[in-house]
């Protein structure tokens, strides 16, 4: 069995949803994971922030406006009175529900149960298209299955057994049915199978106590990697509207190409360090699982994407990747040399406020970290002058140059510094990782850095 995510430009419209129809129309068995149309969840959360501040009337306009776009698409995507019909009682019954919660108090949790309201309509309408043209789909609900644990973590256990126990609801009903592990028989791959399409929600889930709530970040392709790994799947596929991960940027960089392969480690740096096309948080249930990744377009269905697997290539430079929003922090004491317990002191601050940190470097008298949120910033130096100096600078990016750096082959160092040497640089963080070369530098370099990459790394 496949597990396909399609995002919301991929059931953004009624023409959309069509097109969707012949990338998951095969006889193979497979999930299909759905987000909410383009602009709807904004459109949720825009409404969810009006009925905050008690402004319902605005929420009801914002309502009224959003249920109309769902009216229109609906016209579009059917042709049949029927599947009409049903889409209208669809669209109704869930706007009924969000109007609801202008009449009386509303919550965080509420806010969740309306957020969810976008993946269980768009999933619902594609399930009735395909229908009304006569291919079988079964819609599984995501909120009998899918549920986060006290840490916000997904619990894997609760999800195999449960999302096991919806499929086989689902398989034909006769003296011997087929189980779910029948769907991944190496028997069936390439022969048809038994031609069973599943259609579920992307995002949406369940908390430890019962209630909506949702996966955050990562989103609909975490929905898609922790329903792979619980099945042991044979394959992941992340639906975009780019061919793959690029070995740039291609929104500031001419001349990127798609990474044909990458290993999990060297995706999820480059998703972490500033990739769109995939969240790092994504990469972790496929890996754990060993579970290929596979990013496709769904502009080109015909390319060959991104191949991601726990397979790791020696001795290469693969990609480059940028993140912005970076704050550096250099920590100076005279006491610091030799001063046993310093570095904990320092970390244990970072820890107390929840602060991550991206990059680190030090000498003997002063360390220099980057965090990507300046939340607690405020407090966070203040604790820190209470026994050393401190110094901010904003506006950084780390500049992530990721590929497999075994420590006995040489030269990597110098191409990448070689083709920076036009490039102010503020921090650098090598070693660390095999797969990592971190540079830290002021935003407005930013794109010289990627350009001079491309054409130094990669003669492009």
């Amino acid at each position: 069995m496949k597990v396909l995510k399609f995002g919301g430009t991929s059931v953004g419209s009624a023409e959309r949803m069509k097109n969707l129809v012949s990338l998951i129309n095969s006889n193979e068995p497979k999930i299909v994971v759905l987000s909410a149309m383009s602009g709807t969840t904004n459109s949720l959360v825009e409404i969810a922030n009006a009925l905050y501040v008690k402004e319902n009337d605005k929420a009801k306009m914002l309502i009224d406006a959003l249920e109309k776009k769902y009216e229109s698409v609906l016209k579009e995507l059917y042709s049949k009175e029927s599947s009409l019909n049903k889409g209208k009682e669809l669209v109704k019954n869930h706007f009924e529900f969000i109007r609801s919660f202008t009449l009386d108090m509303f919550t965080a949790n509420e806010e969740k149960a309306i957020l969810a309201q976008g993946e269980l309509l768009s999933t619902a309408m594609v399930h009735f298209y395909l229908e009304e043209i006569g291919i079988d789909s079964v819609l599984l609900p995501a909120l009998n299955f899918m549920r986060i644990d006290e840490n916000d973590e997904p619990d894997m256990k609760y999800i195999e057994e449960n999302l096991k126990t919806e499929i086989n609801k689902h398989l034909a009903p006769s003296k011997s049915p087929p189980s779910w592990e029948t769907l991944n028989s190496p028997s069936l791959k390439g022969k048809g199978g038994m031609g069973l399409l599943f259609i579920t929600q992307g995002y949406i889930c369940r908390n430890a106590f019962g209630e909506i709530d949702n996966l955050k970040r990562g989103g609909s392709d975490y929905t898609a990697t922790i329903i792979g790994a619980a099945l042991s799947a044979e394959e992941i596929q992340i639906w975009t509207d780019i061919d793959g991960m690029h070995n740039n940027d291609p929104r500031m960089v001419e001349k990127t190409f798609p990474v044909t392969e990458l290993s999990f480690d060297e995706a999820a740096e480059l998703a972490y360090f500033g990739a769109k096309i995939l969240h790092p948080t994504c990469v972790l249930p496929a890996q754990k699982r060993k579970v290929p990744v596979r990013l496709l377009n769904t502009m080109q269905p015909q390319a060959k994407g991104t191949l991601i697997t726990d397979k790791a290539s020696t001795h290469r430079i693969t990609a480059v990747a940028a993140k912005d929003g970076i704050i550096a922090i250099k920590i100076k004491s005279a006491r610091m040399l030799l001063a046993y317990g310093f570095l904990r002191n320092v970390f244990e601050i970072f820890e107390r406020y929840k602060t991550p940190i991206d990059m680190i470097t030090t000498s003997e008298v002063a360390v220099s970290v980057t965090i990507d949120n300046d939340k607690n910033l405020d407090a966070i130096v203040k604790e820190l002058q209470e026994f050393c100096s401190v110094e901010i600078d904003k506006e950084q990016s780390i500049v992530c140059v990721v590929g497999s750096f075994s420590a006995d082959k040489q030269g990597y160092a110098s191409r990448i510094f070689d083709a920076l040497k036009n490039i102010p640089i503020r921090m650098i963080s090598y070693g660390g990782s095999k797969n990592n070369v971190s540079i830290l530098v002021e935003t407005k370099h930013k794109k010289d850095a990627l350009v001079a990459l491309n054409k130094g790394l990669f003669n492009l």
